[in-house]
């Protein structure tokens, strides 16, 4: 809770601040990255750092919590809190970095605001810039006592012991402890980072879901991003790396699994799994655990991608669903050429076909275009799990709200910074 004094200095000087945040992100990394050059080489995604997702992010983490200490004085914004500290955990921040980062925010603070920056706001914001550091401590600390790792030390070597190639974008690698111990436990939908030395000598850290987790091992499935001309994006250092450069035996360093957004043991209420392209990891996940519990829960696994060729798990996908006592699929493929498979159902608008036997599945529904889950009748109390790129989430979303399923039963996992939906 913010003292009264800095509360009301925050609320005078959020919007000059909101209003900045931006210029002042990007000045801050500028400011961190001259002073600490290994925290861009080993710790902070270059890509993104490139793009600029990372800035937006810091940005909007920093003004919402703002925001939320005036707004709800007497609580906190744990679910923005949880998905930054699984994040940092899995990265291995640790404590000692907190002040290196409030240094050079203040410091960026300063010049971006320039006199209106008394002593009185330095204060203030001081104080809400500690309060939100404190509680991702707390939180970090927690995770790594209950990972069984020190505060920081992630790391642990292990060995490729396969690669499967899913598509021409994507693989799969599974992974197993050099030191021949125990995998860590995992949750369904959660995910581990994966640090390898790239040939310019900088340790890059890259975060994958579990797939699926064999006995003895993790598994990871990475998709391939190629550069974009038109955009001028790069290509993705990792997952370049990983795909050119390991095919079996080698050793990579792999963190242990963390992630806030989990299928959920408790209940017996009816699923939603919405995914595009590699969006399907995480869900591929939960529908393995839950295929090998015997759930008896209603699920239905919505899928989008480009195309039959381009879909990762797509065999796994009906393999899965098939040891499901009431599962059914839905894929929407936006080339609609060749769609059509033996024994699917086709739609391209209209009433939904009846489908039959595919891999002894029954009701797997392909249709062309994008998705629309309004099309789908979702049973009542529906628990939907989103994966994918944010403008798909975001549709999706506002499809599902607008099909009666609450806000707060809708969960979704951003691969790279959360913008928020």
């Amino acid at each position: 809770m913010l003292s009264p004094k800095s509360a009301e200095t925050v609320r005078a000087t959020l919007p000059a601040v909101s209003g900045a945040i931006d210029e002042i992100a990007t000045l801050f990394y500028e400011k961190l990255f001259a002073a600490h050059p290994e925290l861009l080489r080993d710790l902070f995604n270059r890509g993104n750092q490139a793009n600029g997702s990372q800035r937006q992010a810091l940005a909007g983490s920093i003004a919402t919590f703002a925001r939320h200490l005036l707004d709800h004085p007497d609580s906190r914004p744990d679910a923005m809190l949880a998905r930054i500290a699984h994040k940092h955990a899995s990265l291995g921040v640790r404590e000692d970095q907190y002040p290196v980062v409030r240094e050079h925010l203040f410091a960026a603070i300063a010049e971006v605001l320039g006199e209106a920056v008394t002593d009185d706001v330095v204060r203030a914001w001081d104080e809400v810039y500690w309060l939100m550091a404190h509680a991702l401590i707390a939180v970090e600390k927690r995770l790594f006592r209950e990972a069984g790792v020190r505060d920081g030390a992630v790391w642990r070597p292990y060995r490729v012991a396969g690669r499967v190639q899913e598509t021409d974008e994507v693989a799969t690698f599974l992974l197993r402890p050099a030191d021949g111990a125990p995998v860590p436990a995992s949750r369904p939908g959660q995910y581990v980072s994966v640090q390898v030395q790239l040939p310019d000598g900088a340790r890059q850290i890259r975060q994958y879901s579990l797939s699926g987790q064999p006995d003895g091992g993790l598994q990871i499935s990475v998709k391939r991003v190629a550069a974009d001309g038109p955009s001028g994006a790069p290509a993705g250092e990792v997952s370049e790396y990983l795909h050119t450069q390991v095919h079996g035996g080698e050793t990579l360093y792999v963190s242990p699994p963390f992630g806030d957004v989990v299928l959920s043991d408790d209940g017996d209420g009816p699923l939603l799994f919405a995914s595009a392209g590699i969006g399907c990891t995480p869900m591929v996940g939960m529908l393995a655990h839950l295929a090998a519990t015997g759930s008896r829960r209603r699920i239905i696994t919505a899928h989008a991608d480009r195309s039959p060729a381009t879909h990762p798990f797509r065999t796994d996908l009906r393999r899965l669903t098939g040891k499901l006592a009431d599962a059914t699929v839905e894929l929407w493929y936006e080339e609609g050429a060749g769609i059509e498979e033996e024994g699917v159902g086709r739609e391209s608008g209209g009433a939904v076909d009846a489908v039959d036997g595919v891999d002894g599945v029954d009701g797997v529904t392909v249709r062309s275009g994008l998705m629309d889950l309004t099309q789908l009748a979702l049973p009542a109390g529906t628990t939907a799990y989103l994966c994918g790129p944010v403008p798909f989430m975001k549709a999706v979303r506002a499809q599902l709200l607008d099909s009666g399923v609450p806000s707060a039963a809708i969960h979704y996992e951003v691969f790279g910074p959360d913008l928020g939906l």
